[in-house]
C-alpha cells in the first residue's frame, strides 16, 4: 500500500473515466495534484486514456484498471487495486453508465439492451457503492477525515426532460433512490465517516448523448449541450471541497438548461428556413 501524501493530494476513483466527462474529470483533478483511478471496459481505449493523460500530464499519478462495473468480481478487483494505488481513497465517483443503444419505446428495444443498460447504471451503481463503503470504512477515522462517494441519478425533472430510453430514466432514477437510502443506511449505522451524494453534471456533449440520436436532436445539443471539460471546470473543484455528508452537486440549475433550450430554438429555426 502507498503513504498517503497529507498535504494536498486526494486520492481519487473515477469509473468510467477512460472518455467524456470521466476522463475531463480525471485531468482536471491530476491538474490539481491529486491521485487517480480509472477504468473502463474497452482495454484498448483504457490504455489510450492512460497515455494521453500522462503525456499531458508527466509528473501526475494515473492508474488504471479494465473494469465491467456490472461484474461483482471486477469490481472488487477495482476496489483492491484502487487501495493498491492510492493507499486512501478519498473520492469514489460512479461515473460509469450508458444510455443504451437506442432512443426507442420499450416494446422496441431488444431484451440484452434493456438489461445491460440496467445492469451497468443501477445494478453498477449498487455494486460500486458497496465496494467504496467497504473500502472508507477500513481507512482511519476522524472528524475531519470524511470520504466521499458520488452517484449520478436523474431528478424527476432530469427524466421527465431526457428523450432517452425507458430503461436508461427508470435506472437513472434508481440510482438517485440508491444515493438516498445508502445515506439514510450508513447514518443509521454510525458510519459518520462516509458521505454519499447526487452528482448532477447536466447535459455533456458526449457520444453517450449522441448515440441514436436524430439530426434534430443533434442540432439541438450543440445548442444546450456543454462540452466535458467545461463542466469538469465546475465540478471538480465542488468535489474536491465538499465536507457536508449528503449533499447534491449540480452543474447548474436545471432551469438553466431549460433556458438555454428556449433561447437556442429561434436561432435553430432561422438557419433551418435560412
Amino acid at each position: 500500500m502507498k503513504k498517503r501524501n497529507t498535504e494536498i493530494s486526494l486520492g481519487i476513483v473515477i469509473t468510467g473515466g477512460t472518455a467524456g466527462l470521466g476522463y475531463a474529470l480525471a485531468s482536471r483533478f491530476l491538474s490539481a495534484g491529486d491521485r487517480v483511478v480509472i477504468c473502463g471496459r474497452n482495454v484498448t481505449r483504457l490504455h489510450e486514456a492512460l497515455h494521453s493523460l500522462r503525456l499531458a500530464l508527466p509528473q501526475a499519478e494515473v492508474y488504471g484498471i479494465r473494469c465491467d462495473v456490472g461484474n461483482p468480481s471486477e469490481v472488487s478487483l477495482l476496489a483492491e487495486f484502487a487501495v493498491d494505488q492510492l493507499g486512501i481513497v478519498d473520492r469514489w465517483l460512479n461515473n460509469a453508465g450508458t444510455a443504451g443503444l437506442l432512443k426507442r419505446p420499450l416494446w422496441e428495444l431488444h431484451s440484452a439492451d434493456i438489461l445491460e443498460t440496467c445492469t451497468t447504471n443501477l445494478s453498477g451503481s449498487l455494486l460500486l457503492c458497496a465496494e467504496a463503503v467497504k473500502v472508507m470504512d477500513r481507512q482511519p477515522s476522524s472528524p475531519k477525515a470524511i470520504y466521499h462517494i458520488f452517484n449520478m441519478g436523474f431528478s424527476s425533472s432530469g427524466a421527465a426532460f431526457s428523450r432517452s430510453a425507458v430503461s436508461h430514466k427508470a435506472s437513472k432514477r434508481g440510482v438517485a433512490e440508491v444515493t438516498h437510502f445508502l445515506s439514510g443506511e450508513l447514518k443509521s449505522s454510525g458510519k459518520t465517516s462516509i458521505g454519499v451524494h447526487e452528482l448532477s453534471p447536466g447535459l455533456v456533449f458526449t457520444d453517450l448523448l449522441l448515440q441514436d440520436a436524430s439530426h434534430e436532436a443533434v442540432r439541438l445539443f450543440k445548442v444546450i449541450a456543454e462540452k466535458p471539460e467545461t463542466v469538469a471546470s465546475i465540478l471538480a473543484p465542488k468535489i474536491r471541497s465538499i465536507t457536508a455528508r449528503n449533499r447534491h452537486i449540480r452543474y447548474q440549475p436545471f432551469v438553466m438548461t431549460f433556458f438555454r433550450m428556449l433561447t437556442g430554438l429561434p436561432r435553430l429555426i432561422g438557419k433551418e428556413q435560412g
